[in-house]
């Protein structure tokens, strides 16, 4: 568990995620990273499909929905089974991103230094407009074990 899994699969990948998920030491392969990145996305995805089609679904039956426009703008008011529909799932995605938040950071911060950079370069993510391209092309980069350093090594032996 201490040292990154090359070739990991997809299974290997999401154990290892949660397993070390407030670790910010050590490293990840990009396999480790890539697959959960992927698992992430699906899965918000499937929230998204479920709630859309609920929502859609829930809307088109209400009597009560309404679109307005004005001064430039649009906008919609749900009642009823939609309103609801469209907080719950709201709620869900907020719970998932809540559960997933720190072990993704920590996951990011590995896999910058496998791939030779410090861990807080994953902040550059936050830079408006380019800061999420920056971040990806560093996830993107391929393992440099020349560039590590001493302190980002997992000392905890499992």
């Amino acid at each position: 568990m201490s040292r990154p899994l090359y070739g990991a699969s997809l299974g290997q990948a999401v154990r290892r995620f949660f397993k070390k998920y407030t670790r910010f030491s050590g490293y990840a392969s990009r396999s480790e990273y890539w697959w959960v990145a992927l698992a992430s996305f699906v899965l918000y995805m499937v929230v998204a499909i479920a709630g859309g089609l609920l929502f859609g679904v829930l809307a088109s039956n209400s009597s009560n929905m309404q679109t307005t426009t004005g001064s430039g703008s649009a906008s919609f008011e749900a009642e009823g089974g939609a309103a609801i529909a469209l907080m719950v799932f709201g709620l869900i995605s907020f719970a998932i991103w809540v559960a997933l938040v720190v072990p993704y950071l920590a996951l990011s911060w590995r896999r910058l230094h496998d791939a030779g950079l410090p861990g807080p370069m994953w902040f550059l993510g936050l830079i408006p407009g380019v800061g999420g391209l920056i971040v990806l092309i560093l996830m993107l980069l391929p393992t440099n074990t020349e560039r590590r350093n001493p302190q980002w090594e997992d000392r905890t032996g499992d």
